[in-house]
């Protein structure tokens, strides 16, 4: 049973700057600050390319946690961003639950003093990959989660970032009862914002005026327990959009007697595009990623490569 661990909420900073130098990829800063934690093994690789685990202390993250960091890749490095285990989100254990849906109770944004909140600011220069393959959010009973990641790419830089979220503890009987879950990426090219993406999931607040009874977060997310969002910008990914789309014109439409195990779709951006992804288990969503983002082995290598979406 996972339980918050017993400290109060901090912020956590961290730096990772990646360099290459000929055929090595070496951090000049790769620095961080508690409950944050950046770990990065030593991987082959027939590129300039590094991972780098980024953790928290007591593994995972409790209520009013706030957690900032700055990532940068320079020309011609390839970094890796990944986690070991899902990012757990624990509600407060020590003051009153105030509902995110409490109009009186809202910050700016909607934000309280008991919300976890992450962001993420990353420049990647012309000719670099920075490649964002974390495992899912998965937000306890009663908590509250905020992140925002901006992406700004120099002209030829490339892009792969993985959003995803679950419905909670299932094995706990915790389906969709987070009080509220929120996620912005916005990603820059050349300082003009190719995309802007925002996820908003919270409990009806009863002040909608509408003739018929507000349906539950549960019931709207059914039947699904797992949501992915892919972003794939630049050549780097470009064999995978070229997959993605091979797929997505071989789709036949029709009508089904019970929802599919897995739904997905596609949508073009001028400099590559956005894949979303459903599915009842966590798991089938994840080996379908795994599957879609196989190609990407031409970059990082098969070293690398074998460490994602495990």
């Amino acid at each position: 049973m996972s339980v918050p661990p017993l400290r109060k909420a901090m912020h956590g900073r961290g730096q990772a700057t990646l360099e290459a130098f000929g055929r090595d990829a070496v951090f000049s800063d790769l620095s961080f600050t508690y409950p944050l934690k950046l770990i990065s093994p030593k991987i082959p690789a027939p590129n300039p390319v590094a991972i780098a685990y980024v953790l928290s202390y007591g593994g995972g993250l409790i209520s009013g946690d706030q957690i900032d960091l700055n990532v940068e890749t320079r020309k011609e490095a390839t970094l890796i961003l990944l986690t070991q285990g899902s990012t757990k989100v624990f509600p407060s254990r020590t003051i009153d639950r105030i509902r995110a849906s409490d109009v009186f109770a809202r910050q700016q944004d909607g934000l309280t003093l008991d919300t976890t909140r992450q962001s993420l600011e990353a420049k990647v220069a012309s000719n670099s990959n920075l490649i964002l393959l974390p495992d899912p959010v998965t937000c306890f009973a009663g908590s509250i989660y905020s992140q925002v990641q901006t992406f700004r790419l120099e002209s030829g830089a490339s892009l792969c970032v993985l959003d995803w979220y679950t419905s909670g503890r299932m094995s706990r009987g915790e389906e969709w009862v987070f009080e509220r879950y929120r996620s912005v990426n916005e990603i820059w090219i050349d300082g003009k914002r190719a995309a802007r993406d925002v996820m908003l999931l919270e409990e009806p607040n009863g002040r909608l005026v509408s003739p018929l009874a507000p349906r539950t977060l549960k019931a709207r997310m059914a039947p699904y327990s797992c949501y992915a969002t892919l972003f794939l910008i630049g050549s780097a990914v470009a064999p995978v959009l070229s997959y993605v789309e091979q797929e997505m014109r071989s789709i036949t439409q029709f009508q089904a007697s019970s929802p599919a195990d897995l739904v997905w779709s596609f949508s073009p951006l001028e400099h590559g595009g956005i894949v979303r992804a459903a599915g009842v288990e966590t798991e089938t969503v994840k080996f379908w990623l795994k599957r879609v983002l196989a190609p990407i082995q031409s970059t990082i290598g098969a070293e690398a490569f074998d460490k994602i979406l495990v």
